[in-house]
């Protein structure tokens, strides 16, 4: 209540001037008591004015008597009522959250009618949680909430979730309000999900049979109009109206209606780019059409579908396929695609996923076998180097820990030292990855350890090098990343732009030249990550040794020659310049001075001896 004294009081400031005229209208409701809020620090309550110091006292949650000029607070603080939903969950938050379950519909009313009527879902969220609920129990809640507040009338939701839920003072039906947003929709975008609406809510139009006949015509007549720009938007909204027909009693399709049959078998030349783009919800009822789209070639044309489409419209195709009787089929074509390594990534994800693996008996249960995993790193590899291509395949084989134990359940041993050779040649996988991955084959196959580790080891011993060959290969390394890659990517998309890939020489040749680039790459990564640079600095000239300087006379013609024995990458005939790794220069490391060898030579073994053993001079070469 605000008292004769204080208005005196603040009246008193202003002609002193420590508070302007603007001031006072608010100023008047900051009685001790009062609640207001702050832009930082939330809900707080007034717990004193003094006019002598020119301060209000306010006792936030995180600041308890926290204290303002009175100027400031007329500017910073907003008061509210003590029904304000912010003053109520203050003062008593068990309360309040008791009556939000109790009635959701009751609540989110007064809380709307604190704020003007309207509020987003973001808002909304904030000042519930976690005042009232965790995230979890206002998930749950609001749920349940949105259920009732759509069915209640009054309450009108947004088509995006960035606008503001609206308290309408009238009620008006679930029915009413879908055929209002489909008459209000000017696009096709805007036009589906109204209709999505509608077949959600059918069962509320009873009375209202044709308005709803004229919603139907109307969308038929805007798939028909935008047919040929929007085709995927058409083909939802058809689908849409189908499902609304054959679910609402009393509606019809005119005589020259048009029908997914129609649109399919007019656009038979982007099926797989058209399924694509239509919603998963949609994909089924639109392959069911596939029978009297295209007749007895209908099976054609869904196999094609397994062979070219993403997962999930490989999963329909096939689900298709299999309800039909065309099992047979799907497994012949599928396991002709596997022994040519042309099956596709996703094909592979279908057919090895871990729920999907489980279902599949008999004759797809057989399609499970070593040589699957060839066609894997195969389909892998190809696809590698394709900006948007689709990582499942790739997460799958990395993360499911069963997957290659059960394609390699029932194979030779020869099976799977094959395969495991084109892992640890293959570039698709980080190392850390590839050794989980070569590790599952050796737990099922210890035996083939021998493979990865101490017996294969001219292959995983490190490689001397001299640092200007490692810079070299490094170098290499960097430009076919950095261009080359990229440059061989763009050359592939561009022949494939010009169509018909089984007679495109260009892109024949860019995919040939892709495989090439994925093989140095793996090159270059297998002998970088094992080089060990040097600069040959405390060669040992006791004997023959890498970084020596070796002279030798043929023991016959007396005629001799010098060899500077250097790194694994290293070699210059003319300067004499040998790798440690030459049949020369593996003869006669490890010998000392005075000592005659035999030398492998191109005319046969030479007797030489040692006549001087120095440490390699670069600057002297």
């Amino acid at each position: 209540m605000i008292t004769h004294s204080m208005n005196l009081e603040i009246q008193k400031a202003v002609e002193a001037g420590k508070i302007p005229t603007s001031a006072v209208a608010t100023l008047q409701q900051l009685v001790e008591g009062a609640c207001v809020t702050h832009k930082s620090w939330g809900f707080g309550r007034i717990a004193g004015m003094d006019f002598l110091l020119n301060q209000v006292r306010i006792d936030f949650a995180s600041k308890a008597g926290h204290l303002m000029q009175l100027e400031y607070a007329a500017e910073s603080l907003v008061p509210i009522e003590p029904d304000h939903i912010l003053s109520r969950i203050a003062l008593d938050a068990p309360a309040v959250r008791a009556e939000a379950n109790a009635n959701p519909v009751a609540f989110t009313a007064a809380v709307l009618a604190n704020y003007g009527n309207k509020r987003t879902q973001d808002e909304f969220t904030r000042l519930l949680t976690p005042a009232l609920f965790t995230e979890g129990e206002f998930k749950r809640w609001w749920d349940g909430a949105k259920k009732l507040l759509k069915k209640d009338g009054h309450f009108s939701f947004p088509v995006k979730k960035t606008g503001p839920i609206v308290y309408r003072s009238e009620s008006v039906s679930h029915a009413d309000q879908h055929l209002a947003a489909f008459q209000q929709a000017r696009q096709l975008k805007e036009q589906i999900v109204a209709l999505e609406k509608i077949l959600r809510d059918s069962e509320d139009f009873g009375q209202l049979v044709p308005q709803l006949q004229s919603v139907l015509e109307i969308a038929e007549e805007a798939a028909r109009r935008n047919l040929k720009l929007k085709t995927a938007e058409c083909l939802t909204l058809i689908t849409l109206r189908d499902e609304i027909v054959d679910r609402a009693k009393g509606l019809r399709r005119g005589a020259d209606a048009l029908t997914l049959p129609a649109i399919l078998l007019e656009e038979q030349r982007n099926l797989t780019s058209l399924l694509e783009e239509i919603p998963a919800a949609k994909l089924k009822r639109a392959l069911a059409a596939f029978q009297e789209a295209f007749g007895e070639d209908w099976s054609t044309k869904a196999l094609s579908l397994v062979g070219r489409g993403s997962t999930r419209l490989v999963a329909e195709a096939a689900r298709l396929l299999q309800e039909h009787g065309k099992t047979y089929e799907l497994r012949t074509t599928l396991d002709r695609s596997i022994r040519d390594h042309s099956i596709s990534s996703a094909a592979l994800t279908w057919l090895c996923d871990k729920k999907e693996r489980n279902k599949k008996e008999g004759e797809f249960r057989s399609l499970l076998h070593p040589r699957v995993v060839s066609a894997l790193l195969s389909a892998l590899e190809r696809d590698q180097f394709n900006e948007n291509r689709d990582r499942k395949l790739h997460d799958l084989l990395v993360g499911d820990e069963g997957l290659l134990p059960d394609l390699l359940s029932n194979a030779e041993v020869e099976e799977v030292r094959e395969a495991m050779r084109k892992l640890l040649l293959s570039p698709v996988f980080e190392d850390l990855n590839k050794r989980s991955l070569l590790g599952r084959f050796v737990r099922a196959y210890p035996e083939l350890e021998v493979l990865i580790s101490g017996d294969r080891e001219e292959k995983q011993e490190s490689l001397v090098v001299s640092w200007d060959s490692l810079q070299r290969r490094q170098e290499e390394y960097e430009e076919i990343i950095n261009k080359k890659i990229p440059e061989n990517t763009r050359e592939i998309a561009e022949a494939a732009a010009h169509g018909d890939l089984k007679e495109n020489a260009e892109f024949k040749a860019a995919k040939e030249n892709q495989r090439m680039l994925g093989r140095r790459r793996a090159d270059l990564e297998r002998e970088i990550m094992t080089a060990r640079g040097t600069d040959f600095a405390n060669a040992d000239t006791a004997q023959v040794s890498i970084g020596t300087t070796v002279s030798i006379r043929d023991v016959k013609t007396a005629s001799v020659e010098i060899f500077h024995i250097l790194g694994a990458w290293d070699g210059d005939v003319d300067k004499g310049i040998i790798s440690y790794k030459a049949p020369i220069a593996r003869a006669l490391i490890g010998h000392r001075l005075g000592e005659v060898i035999e030398l492998p030579t191109e005319k046969g073994e030479l007797n030489v001896e040692i006549i001087l053993i120095e440490a390699w001079n670069k600057g002297g070469n």
